[in-house]
């Protein structure tokens, strides 16, 4: 089975910019993610992570593209044992995601009549990725929570 990359389109009622903010804003994705992030979201600009108040720091952590507000990319999240423990999971499992090479996700937004298309595209994955196999079950309800916020202001 070829999975080297995943890509999930959504359509949400909203506008690029409520969505650029919804995928950059802390105050928008701790609500429908549980994770906050710190960037100047700019090409080559560092980015942190927090999430269950384990704060992640890595020089291979940044931004790769930002085109506010329909085009962002970054280098995927740094797998340590402390982020593993942090969400309960199996320490051999995230010794096998942190051997993996770093993946990246980009967002993609483009008008579509009254309301925004949003394509996610996470790739760069090597085939049987531990990784994958994870944001393949996680993008989906994170997705479905970033929707269900911006368009009732409740997340899942």
């Amino acid at each position: 089975m070829d999975n080297t990359e995943f890509v999930y389109t959504t359509y949400i009622n909203t506008t690029a910019e409520e969505l650029w903010e919804a995928l950059t804003d802390p105050a928008f994705t701790s609500r429908y993610w549980g994770a906050t992030f710190e960037s100047e979201w700019t090409p080559g600009a560092s980015m942190s992570w927090t999430e269950g108040g384990l704060k992640t720091v890595d020089p291979a952590q940044v931004v790769l593209e930002a085109e506010p507000p329909y085009r962002l990319a970054y280098t995927w999240h740094t797998f340590t044992p402390e982020f593993g423990e942090v969400h309960g999971m199996n320490p051999e499992v995230v010794a096998a995601m942190a051997e993996e090479p770093r993946s990246k996700v980009a967002f993609d937004v483009a008008p579509h009549e009254k309301i925004v298309k949003l394509t996610v595209t996470h790739d760069g994955f090597e085939p049987e990725s531990t990784v994958h196999a994870g944001i393949s079950e996680g993008w989906p309800l994170i997705l479905s929570s970033l929707k269900s916020l911006l368009e009732t202001g409740q997340a899942l």
